[in-house]
């Protein structure tokens, strides 16, 4: 099922919950992953993603571990796709392979540079902007289309008005919901969706959120994105960085927190990065399911959930 029809379709009203996957290099790593998603099954999600490596370089497995999600789980899935390391006849060729294999969702996306450059370059005859790529897909496929955006800037914008404008052009050429970088400071995510809707942006934005499980893993990830760590919470991490059980136990209950704040709000679900692994986004998942923070939503109105499907009107607008 098309991803902005499952936004849409909530009766009553209820938010999504979402894991992002990605495809593993080792045999260990396949049966972790795999092990992940027997347990987080048991959660219903919404959907679930599947990532593209740099330059193209899991392509097929994520095709395949799409395929797997969908067939055996019966999990709705979706593939990233990014600009990166492929001509537009490539691209072309990759749609149509996932439009063959019964994939209704893709997350467009530019990508990274590959492993070893620093500098994101365009492939000669292919794309540059994944507002390009979202058009492309647009205009000859009948996926549900996603896009990434970023409520503390991409750290490759020339400025945070520039990426808004930037993000306006790629929702415009056809982008049905957005998924958020993490973040640690759910203002900052307020604060963007507030932007986003005065800027003209209709579509849902569902914020994602990664649990704490290591210290020098997410301090790691967070200065890859440019998510800022909250001196606070940065301050409980460390007073608890010899015992990695008390920074797990923190983690969860953080993004628990957090996330019950978010979904309190009115936000339209919680997309979960879950590193392949399961514990943290369960423990999560469950304890807001029985707390049900939704139904509590006395701010809604500040970031009410408008219609998934292009061309309706907003109740944000």
């Amino acid at each position: 099922m098309r991803i902005d029809h499952i936004l849409a379709d909530q009766d009553p009203p209820a938010p999504v919950f979402s894991f992002e996957f990605f495809p593993p290099k080792t045999a260990e790593g396949e049966r972790n992953l795999y092990a992940a998603l027997g347990e987080l099954k048991k959660l219903e999600p919404s959907f679930v993603s599947v990532t593209y490596g740099a330059g193209g370089s899991t392509r097929e497995k994520t095709i395949g571990i799409v395929k797997r999600i969908k067939e055996e789980y019966g999990l709705e899935a979706m593939a990233h796709l990014t600009c990166v390391g492929a001509t537009v006849a490539q691209l072309h060729a990759t749609l149509a392979e996932m439009r063959d294999a019964g994939i209704e969702n893709v997350l467009a996306l530019r990508g990274d540079p590959p492993a070893g450059e620093e500098e994101w370059i365009r492939t000669d005859g292919g794309l540059e902007y994944s507002r390009e790529l979202v058009a492309l897909i647009a205009g000859g496929y009948p996926f549900a289309i996603g896009a990434a955006c970023f409520p503390e800037t991409h750290i490759h914008a020339e400025s945070r008005q520039a990426d808004l404008e930037h993000l306006v052009e790629k929702v415009r050429e056809g982008v049905d919901f957005l998924i958020t970088q993490m973040f640690f400071d759910n203002a900052v995510y307020f604060e963007f969706v507030k932007c986003a809707r005065a800027a003209g942006i209709e579509v849902p934005i569902i914020p994602g959120v990664m649990p704490i499980t290591r210290v020098g893993q997410i301090e790691r990830m967070a200065a890859m994105c440019g998510a800022a760590i909250p001196d606070g919470l940065r301050a409980e991490l460390h007073a608890r960085g010899e015992d990695p059980e008390a920074v797990l136990d923190f983690g969860v209950a953080y993004a628990t927190l957090q996330c019950a704040e978010l979904l309190a709000a009115g936000a339209p679900g919680i997309h979960f990065y879950t590193l392949n692994r399961s514990p943290a986004t369960r423990a999560i998942v469950s304890a807001l399911k029985l707390a049900r923070p939704w139904e509590k939503a006395v701010y809604a109105g500040s970031i009410s959930r408008p219609s998934a499907t292009r061309g309706e009107p907003s109740a944000a607008s």
